[in-house]
């Protein structure tokens, strides 16, 4: 490819990039976190299919896994994977109860204030309302379908686990459509959501595990 095609090239792919992400105004973020801050307000139950992506940097493919995702406020989540095995994960106040494929055990986290926050943070993610200032530097941008928040943690203790979240939110219903957990090493975890339902009867029985 010629020098000058190869420039144009690029700079048509770089407009691209630009075009379909730009930073939100100061008046578009404030009404942004307002009808977040609501939305997740007014939600008390959810219910949602899951693709998660497991990003490692010495693996040449990211490991897929697929399950259903259960929540209930203030602070109850399920994570249930069914695809390729059967494993699941419950945060329940002071403990972690895990099942893997019949093996039951709990982990107390209670004494932890490391996982009490990475615990919170994960419920937080799940219904969008992390805009804490005092805990996050965040960066706001919009594309034609979602609004993108990075979220880059002050915490340094915190930052040995998880340098950086990046939440998408549809324009529509501001649901938080896809989380990406980042560690400091770049690997990753993403986590896309579909068929979501919300306000649905959640029993307190399904977070017994």
């Amino acid at each position: 490819m010629h020098k000058p095609i190869l420039y144009i090239f690029i700079l048509l792919v770089t407009a691209n990039i630009h075009a379909q992400q730009t930073k939100m105004s100061v008046e578009e973020i404030s009404s942004f976190k307002l009808k977040v801050k609501t939305t997740a307000k007014n939600t008390k139950t959810i219910l949602s299919n899951f693709t998660q992506y497991k990003h490692l940097e010495f693996l040449s493919n990211d490991i897929k896994t697929s399950g259903k995702m259960s929540f209930k406020a203030p602070n109850l989540v399920k994570w249930e994977y069914v695809n390729p095995f059967k494993y699941s994960v419950v945060f329940k106040e002071d403990q972690l109860l895990i099942n893997d494929d019949g093996k039951k055990s709990d982990v107390k986290i209670g004494s932890s204030k490391m996982f009490k926050k990475l615990n919170q943070l994960i419920v937080n993610s799940v219904n969008g309302d992390m805009f804490d200032d005092s805990e996050f530097d965040t960066s706001y941008y919009k594309t034609s379908s979602f609004y993108v928040v990075l979220f880059t943690s002050k915490d340094k203790n915190l930052s040995k686990y998880i340098k950086q979240f990046i939440l998408h939110f549809s324009k529509k219903e501001l649901h938080v459509t896809e989380v990406k957990m980042i560690e400091p090493s770049d690997d990753y975890t993403q986590i896309l959501f579909k068929n979501r339902q919300d306000n649905i009867t959640l029993n307190d029985e399904v977070f017994t595990n």
